[in-house]
């Protein structure tokens, strides 16, 4: 099992795909950082000719927490796009090219093949999310200089990004299960879909609790079920911005914060579901004739 999860992180490592994304993920790094330090010359600009005062020091927290909200969004939604990608040719590949027959001639059970699948692109994809999530917090902390600047406390840091790597787990074992009965294109457009119904079904959600129409609220709590994606993310967004009862930092989080929070026993769902997906893909793949 862990020799074919080294192997799996190798053949990925390797792969058009990941350096593709490597590449381009430096390349938004970049402008990120460069976005983030004009932004912060010009607010520190601004600052200086209209001065101090409680107004300034709330539109410098709002500004600076949605920008870093967008880095951090658009941060998940490369992530996820990998994740999906890499993992429902995780089996079905091995299938269409016939490199399934070599390893089951192998003394190697299904259920380890499956598992090394899972492990080593979960492994791989969990510390890219963590890089990523902690290289946006240091740009927008250290070239962002003092007026992007957030007051984050180290435990912040830490549950967030506990948070934020829930994501990948939940779609590279989602996608691995589909990948044991479906060929990659299908189980692509099937985890695509998904991922994009969990985050409309989440703006749903949070548009109807601040109207307050339960009807909306539920739509978004039954498609968080479903797909529990959406609900990772906002999660991550409370514990970093703090909004679960603070009114001042839940301003700040402005249209990234959640209105209706996610508890935690949404994010042990979560866990729970990739945990019983990776145990389907198991028994799936065992019961498949190849």
């Amino acid at each position: 099992m862990w020799t074919i999860a080294k192997l799996t992180i190798q053949e990925m490592v390797t792969k058009r795909i990941f350096l593709i994304t490597v590449v381009m993920t430096l390349i938004f790094l970049a402008l990120y950082g460069i976005a983030i330090y004009f932004a912060g010359q010009e607010g520190a600009e601004e600052v200086g000719n209209s001065g101090q005062g409680t107004e300034v020091f709330l539109m410098q927290q709002f500004i600076s927490s949605q920008l870093l909200g967008v880095g951090l969004y658009f941060s998940s939604f490369i992530t996820a796009l990998l994740a999906i990608m890499s993992s429902v040719s995780s089996i079905s590949g091995e299938v269409a090219s016939h490199q399934i027959d070599t390893w089951l001639m192998r003394p190697i059970a299904r259920s380890q093949f499956v598992l090394g699948k899972f492990i080593g692109l979960a492994f791989l994809l969990i510390a890219y999310a963590a890089s990523l999530f902690f290289a946006i917090i240091l740009l927008h902390q250290g070239i962002g200089a003092d007026w992007m600047s957030l007051d984050f406390q180290a435990l912040q840091l830490i549950k967030a990004v506990s948070v934020f790597v829930i994501q990948p787990f939940v779609l590279v074992a989602f996608g691995v299960l589909l990948s044991t009965r479906m060929s990659t294109l299908n189980a692509g457009i099937i985890s695509i879909i998904l991922y994009g119904a969990a985050f409309i079904g989440g703006f749903i959600e949070q548009f109807g609790a601040v109207i307050e129409k339960a009807s909306l609220v539920n739509i978004g709590i039954v498609m968080s079920l479903v797909f529990p994606i959406d609900s990772i993310y906002r999660k991550m967004t409370v514990f970093l911005f703090d909004t679960t009862d603070n009114p001042l930092s839940m301003a700040q989080g402005g249209m990234f914060t959640s209105i209706s929070v996610p508890g935690n026993i949404m994010i042990g769902y979560a866990v729970l579901y990739g945990a019983v997906a990776v145990l389907f893909s198991i028994y799936s793949f065992n019961k498949r004739d190849v």
